[in-house]
């Protein structure tokens, strides 16, 4: 499947580069796409510097909370959910206290903990893998959730249209919320679909319904406070989570005579290890995505849907903001980029630019996702991770859409 992907971006931008030539003129696109292929290795190791120390500082936590028994705990009390889900993992696996961590990490928008957190959740998976090169069920249904990245702070989104200038940076909180609850909720169902998961079990539901109610009361008592209140709430609950998160394995490690130092040593050891491995895989899949992007292909895209959209009379406002939802699974940065550009030319508070805000937060970048999570682990073959991953996406870019033209149309 990486295999098809990969050369599809490849043909697609040859395509369109061509189009752009024979047809436009344009002959300094093939210029403009060697050099995109330099600066997507440049940033690729770029971001591998990033991921050094951030999976150095993490995984050496994590071996203390592994040698302080709560990664355990967590995975012997989530036992009977999972074993629903993930039938193939066995009962207290570390992977399923790991994956706990992971989530959590994800919904309060810790990026820099989570992406730790998930790697070596992802390891331990691979170690009950048959097939060391193929994705398991689990591995799939993990990453999917990653991808469609549930947060409920999205302070990163914040901060965007607080440097632009937002009267109130914070107007997208409710519509996030939601979008990236859609998402969630149908990268869930499309895994729950593929792999037959029994959802509607009494079990499952005893687990997954009071999350629900909690997130509920949790998203009505944020939209009570006011913008400066639930700006600071975000920044203060972010990082009292992340400091408290390292104080508790720390404490409980030295309570249960784990010698703390040797052990985040150790597992930081592990880190750069995992990180060292991950570099072949980001300049494959970043070199690709910068080709197609820099092809034009996707601004081809763009002004065929628009075309489409008028052709059926409906409102065209939402396609400014498409740049955003056309790049994001394929680049971090790029979408980053296009909300702020967005911003910039159509109005921080336009609604193009209110709609790609709420895009940018809806979900993850997905090829990025795909290319940490599986190429720490050597997988070559993702089966349907791919399509369950792409459709979380879709729900949340239309989700985000709907949402908007309901919240500021």
């Amino acid at each position: 499947m990486l295999n098809t992907l990969w050369l599809g971006f490849f043909i697609t931008a040859a395509i369109s580069a061509l189009a752009q030539w024979l047809l436009g003129g344009q002959a300094q696109v093939f210029a403009t796409m060697v050099e995109s292929l330099f600066a997507m290795a440049k940033l690729s190791v770029e971001v591998m510097v990033l991921l050094f120390g951030t999976l150095t500082l993490w995984l050496g936590f994590l071996r203390i909370a592994e040698k302080a028994g709560i990664v355990d705990v967590l995975a012997r009390w989530l036992a009977p959910l999972f074993a629903r889900l993930m039938p193939e993992v066995p009962r207290g696996h570390p992977a399923l206290g790991l994956m706990t961590l992971n989530f959590a990490a994800n919904a309060l928008g810790l990026d820099n903990a989570a992406t730790p957190m998930g790697l070596k959740a992802m390891r331990a998976l691979q170690e009950l893998n048959p097939k060391p090169d193929t994705a398991t069920n689990a591995q799939i249904l993990f990453l999917v959730l990653n991808a469609s990245s549930l947060t409920l702070l999205p302070v990163s989104i914040f901060m965007y249209r607080m440097q632009q200038g937002a009267a109130d940076p914070t107007l997208v909180f409710l519509p996030i919320l939601l979008a990236t609850s859609a998402s969630t909720l149908a990268g869930l169902l499309a895994v729950a679909v593929v792999q037959r998961l029994p959802l509607w079990h009494p079990v499952v539901l005893a687990y997954l319904l009071p999350v629900a109610l909690v997130l509920g009361g949790f998203m009505a008592l944020l939209t009570t406070l006011s913008a400066a209140a639930l700006a600071q709430l975000s920044s203060l609950l972010g990082n009292l989570t992340l400091f408290s998160l390292v104080v508790m394995f720390v404490l409980v490690g030295a309570w249960r005579k784990v010698p703390v130092y040797e052990a985040f040593v150790e597992g930081a050891r592990e880190g750069f290890d995992v990180a060292k491995g991950l570099l072949p895989y980001l300049v494959a899949m970043l070199c690709a995505v910068g080709v197609l992007r820099t092809s034009g292909a996707l601004g081809y895209a763009l002004e065929g849907i628009r075309w489409c959209v008028e052709a059926i009379g409906m409102d065209t406002r939402f396609v400014d903001a498409l740049p955003t939802a056309l790049v994001k699974p394929f680049s971090g940065s790029a979408a980053r980029a296009m909300l702020i550009e967005t911003m910039q030319t159509q109005g921080v508070d336009s609604f193009a630019a209110l709609a790609a805000a709420t895009i940018q937060g809806s979900t993850e970048t997905t090829f990025y996702v795909l290319a940490v999570y599986f190429g720490a682990v050597g997988i070559q073959r993702a089966r349907h991770a791919v399509g369950c991953a792409l459709l979380a996406e879709l729900a949340g870019v239309v989700a985000a859409i709907a949402v908007c033209y309901q919240f500021f149309g």
